[in-house]
């Protein structure tokens, strides 16, 4: 999808680039693939603490149901629409499959209103489609909407724009080289669909406005250097002051740049090949 701009009729349009609508429809979506959500937590859990911070506000949304799964009994089906979804970077599409069926799907790139798509073991090398890995695939096929567990649904590469690679194929298992620089191995069962996820150019964006990321729910971010030294280990001072450390801490005092948050021993450091960047 392409970036559109804005003409300077306002402050808040003089620097303001969303994507455009080319190519997307925006029709009431299915109702029986949407669901209600409530957003009334703002970030606290069940005693009312915040654990996430800077969340809250934000416009009313619908959650659409998407289909990660995409069994094999929707042999195939034919896009419908190309909607935007709140809830998500990437657009989604409407599938009508030959069965009577309608799902929600990721929009993979290049995929136009029309098009044909097909799931399964006997699906065919093409965008979006959604074989296994066992079938086919030839090596260096870009990939997105990746199964971890079997059965459970595309977990990886579900971004605006993510794409993963196929490097290799051995015994039972497949190596896949992950958006983030990671390789890892992946059961040849699990399934994939072929190619990038679409809207690209989603981080070319630019807001615009403060207003623009509170209708995303997200609040304002305050500057540690700028707070008082009871709420952050950066604050107080007389003055602009530096932060009086040798590197960058967060508000509890943990090394807030290259500091490595994954917890040791997971069951699935044994099928990391090599980490991500």
């Amino acid at each position: 999808m392409a970036i559109r701009s804005y003409r300077t009729y306002a402050p808040s349009t003089n620097n303001r680039l969303i994507s455009s609508c080319d190519g997307r429809v925006r029709p009431s979506p299915q109702k029986r693939l949407t669901s209600g959500q409530h957003h009334c937590r703002k970030g606290r859990n069940s005693r009312g603490i915040i654990t996430a911070r800077h969340r809250g506000g934000g416009h009313k949304r619908l959650y659409r149901q998407i289909d990660f799964r995409r069994n094999e009994k929707y042999t195939s089906g034919e896009i419908v629409t190309i909607e935007y979804d709140p809830n998500r970077s990437a657009y989604i599409c409407l599938v009508h499959y030959r069965n009577g069926e309608k799902n929600y799907i990721l929009h993979p790139r290049g995929v136009a209103i029309g098009d044909t798509i097909t799931s399964g073991l006997r699906a065919p090398i093409s965008m979006g489609n959604a074989p296994p890995l066992s079938t086919s695939v030839p090596l260096g096929t870009a990939i997105h909407n990746i199964e971890i567990t079997l059965g459970k649904g595309g977990q990886l590469a579900r971004a605006a724009g993510a794409v993963a690679e196929l490097i290799a194929k051995e015994g039972r298992s497949t190596t896949l080289r992950l958006p983030s620089g990671e390789v890892r191995l992946i059961s040849e069962n699990c399934s994939a669909t072929i190619g990038q996820v679409g809207n690209v150019n989603v981080n070319n964006r630019t807001f615009g406005k403060a207003g623009s990321k509170r209708w995303l729910g997200k609040r304002p971010r305050v500057r540690g250097v700028a707070m008082n030294p009871v709420d952050h280990p950066h604050g107080g001072g007389e003055g602009r002051t530096p932060i009086g450390r040798k590197n960058p801490v967060t508000p509890w005092g943990y090394a807030a740049l290259g500091r490595k948050s994954r917890k040791k021993n997971r069951y699935s450091d044994a099928l990391i090949l090599r980490r991500r960047k």
